[in-house]
Formats: C-alpha cells, sequence, structure tokens
C-alpha cells in the first residue's frame, strides 16, 4: 500500500505557510494551558477549600485512580487546541483533521483490534519473560467498576495526541513540503520531545523519548497509508490501554492498572532492561495494523 490515500487529509491543508503552521503550534499551546488552567480552577470548586496543591500533587502522581483519569481527561486540552489552530489559522474544521468518519471508524475497528490482540499477546510474553513476579494493582473488581471511565478517559487521551501530532501537524507539513521524511520525521521529533522528562525517567529519559519518536513515526505511516486517522489513533489506544490500564510500573501514572511492574519509572537499569521488549512490542502491534488496512 501506498501514501496514495493521504491525500485525502491534505487535500483539506489549506493556506499551508510555514509561519502560518509556526503560529498554529503556539496557539495550540496556548489553547491547551488556558484550558488546562479553566478545567483545574472547576475541578477545585467541588473541592474543600486549600486543596489545590493536593489535587495538582495527585494528577501530578496519578498513582490513584481519580488522579490518573484526571491527568487523562486533562489531554482532551492538546485536541481542542489542534481544533482551535486548524481553524483559526488555515480555515480547516476538526473533521478535517481525521478524515471521512465512516471510513476512520471503520479503520479505528479494524486496527484497533488487531493491534489490540498483538498487543496483549505481546504483553503476556513479556510478562512470563520476566524473573520477578507481578505486584497487584487495583482489586479486579474495582477495576472493573472503572473500566467505564478509564476507557473514554485512555481514547480522549490518546485521540487529543493524534489530533496535534498527525491530524495537524503532519497534513499541514505535507501540503507545503512533500517529501515524506519530513512530515514523518519532523512531527516525530516533536512527539518524542513531549515525552523526555527525565525528571520521571532519569538517566533512561533520552531512551524513551527515542523509543517515543519511533512510535512516532509508526502512526505516521499509517495515517498517510490509510488516509485517515483512525488507525494511528487504534495503534496509540491500544498500546496505553496495556501500557497504564492492564500493567504499568509502581508509583507514578500506575492509578488504573490491574497490575504493577515490580520497579518504578525511575528504576534506569529495568527501563532499559524493558526497552528491547517494548521495542518490538511496537514493531509487532505496527505490522498487526499494516496487515488489518491491507484486509
Amino acid at each position: 500500500m501506498s501514501y496514495r490515500p493521504f491525500v485525502m487529509l491534505t487535500a483539506t491543508a489549506r493556506r499551508p505557510e510555514l509561519w502560518r503552521l509556526a503560529l498554529g503550534i503556539c496557539v495550540a499551546i496556548a489553547v491547551s494551558f488556558v484550558l488546562g488552567q479553566m478545567l483545574f480552577a472547576i475541578v477545585t470548586l467541588f473541592l474543600p477549600p486549600g486543596s489545590d496543591s493536593a489535587l495538582a500533587d495527585a494528577i501530578r502522581r496519578a498513582d490513584a485512580p481519580a488522579g490518573m483519569l484526571l491527568l487523562l481527561a486533562s489531554m482532551v486540552t492538546m485536541g481542542v487546541g489542534a481544533i482551535a489552530a486548524a481553524r483559526a489559522l488555515h480555515g480547516r474544521s476538526a473533521i478535517t483533521l481525521i478524515g471521512p468518519p465512516p471510513v476512520a471508524l471503520h479503520q479505528f475497528i479494524r486496527v484497533g483490534l488487531a493491534a489490540g490482540a498483538a498487543a496483549l499477546v505481546a504483553a503476556a510474553v513479556t510478562i512470563w519473560a520476566q524473573s520477578t513476579p507481578l505486584n497487584p494493582g487495583l482489586a479486579p473488581l474495582r477495576w472493573l467498576a472503572l473500566l467505564p471511565l478509564t476507557l473514554p478517559a485512555i481514547l480522549l487521551q490518546t485521540a487529543s495526541e493524534e489530533l496535534f501530532f498527525r491530524g495537524y501537524l503532519q497534513t499541514q507539513l505535507a501540503a507545503r513540503l512533500p517529501q515524506p521524511w519530513v512530515w514523518l520525521c519532523l512531527p516525530s521529533a516533536l512527539f518524542a520531545l513531549g515525552h523526555y522528562a527525565p525528571g520521571t525517567y532519569g538517566s533512561a529519559a533520552i531512551y524513551v523519548a527515542l523509543w517515543a519518536f519511533l512510535f512516532g513515526l509508526a502512526a505516521a505511516d499509517l495515517t498517510a497509508r490509510s488516509g485517515t486517522l483512525g488507525p494511528a489513533m487504534a495503534l496509540h489506544f491500544a498500546n496505553n490501554l496495556v501500557a497504564l490500564a492492564l500493567v504499568a510500573p509502581e508509583g507514578q501514572m500506575s492509578g488504573l492498572a490491574l497490575m504493577r511492574w515490580p520497579f518504578a519509572l525511575d528504576d534506569t537499569a529495568m527501563l532499559m532492561r524493558m526497552l528491547p521488549l517494548d521495542l518490538i512490542t511496537l514493531l509487532i502491534t505496527w505490522l498487526a495494523a499494516r496487515l488489518a488496512l491491507r484486509r
């Protein structure tokens, strides 16, 4: 399959001047920040006075269900920012960032089933390959009870990131600079930069960012091959569902996990040990997604 279907998205990317894209990125970031502050203020209205710092800390740690759900929900501001920038700077509607809705939905379901199954198999093999047992996370019944909130929260988070990086950045770059390496690599590099967090991952942060860059390339490739954002959203959703809701490291961002790895995100040695398995998982899920698109 070639990148010809990508024209369904790039054809709607009007006003492709690079200065508009640069300004649009600033607009998206500003809208996301302002909305984030507004959402935080609204939540604090329902809490006792003086709870601001405790709420901020709970969201930062995300090691309990409420904090993790709020962290995921707050990411919707990125999607809103991308939509606002596309409308204000390029005259594009939200639909033009996603592609034809029936096609996008069909591709999302097909790729989601294939990539989800591949991710689950890869997770099972990874768990089996580890010499130490997993720690329990949420009680199974509580985990099941929270799924109606967990699933849409992860979907909102992943869809919002895809709207910004692939729906907006990738398509606008492709409309101005037709060389595939440009619109495959630049949004992926910014995606990786957003995942570079030395305060969280320690000296392994650069390798986590490298993994994010490769994930961005996989999502960008699926977007160009399909002509909609559906497959990239499905790949991202399947990956984060396993990594956040099934088995997550101890501590930060483990609040919705059924099981927990016996190490934290700042355990550099264990992160480096897990990275090759994560890269293999990414390769398997990407290949499963491409096969699903060919059927």
